[in-house]
């Protein structure tokens, strides 16, 4: 287990679509060692989320772990350290957008504002290569959305309609700013 370097916006890694993964690599030690320096990585980072091409790795894997309430993004709901490896996300019909401010390990010092979809259905394996089913909502489906976006080779500033809602963190203090 190592904490690894987060790539930034720039490198091209992070522009490239990442490929996925076979069950036979699943389930191998490879990846799950890289599961635990992602682990290590985020952890040392503060983050909740990172993405495996964040540490240079182009490969459809993801880690998520909200904190429980009270943490810095406020009252949350928790998820648990969760590994999503070819995660695929399916917006629910009808589902309305809301907004965040949004940060990103990758774009350090900056926040943006990103009107996504609120509820989503995904489809993702496990580290046993497990089929799994979940929909998220609210915060949570706007956390997915962006650690996913690193697998396709996008970051949350190609989602924003308005560029004079980039802005340095140190200027912005609202409560819910979501940094993965």
């Amino acid at each position: 287990m190592a904490v690894r370097e987060i790539i930034r916006m720039g490198h091209p890694t992070l522009r490239k679509v990442a490929r996925q993964l076979h069950k036979e690599e699943i389930v191998g030690r490879e990846i799950r060692t890289l599961v635990d320096d992602m682990v290590d990585t985020l952890h040392a980072a503060g983050g909740i989320g990172l993405a495996a091409p964040q540490i240079n790795e182009s490969v459809q894997l993801a880690i998520i772990q909200i904190p429980k309430l009270g943490s810095r993004y406020g009252e949350l709901e928790e998820l648990p350290l969760t590994v999503f490896v070819n995660p695929e996300i399916s917006v629910v019909a009808n589902a309305c957008s809301a907004g965040n401010w949004e940060g990103c390990l990758s774009v350090p010092g900056l926040r943006g504002w990103v009107e996504r979809p609120q509820h989503i259905n995904l489809r993702y394996q496990d580290l046993e290569g497990v089929q799994h089913q979940r929909e998220f909502t609210g915060f949570h489906a706007t956390v997915c959305q962006h650690e996913f976006d690193h697998l396709t080779g996008h970051l949350f500033v190609d989602r924003m309609t308005d560029m004079t809602k980039l802005v340095f963190e140190d200027l912005l203090v609202p409560e819910n700013v979501y940094h993965d």
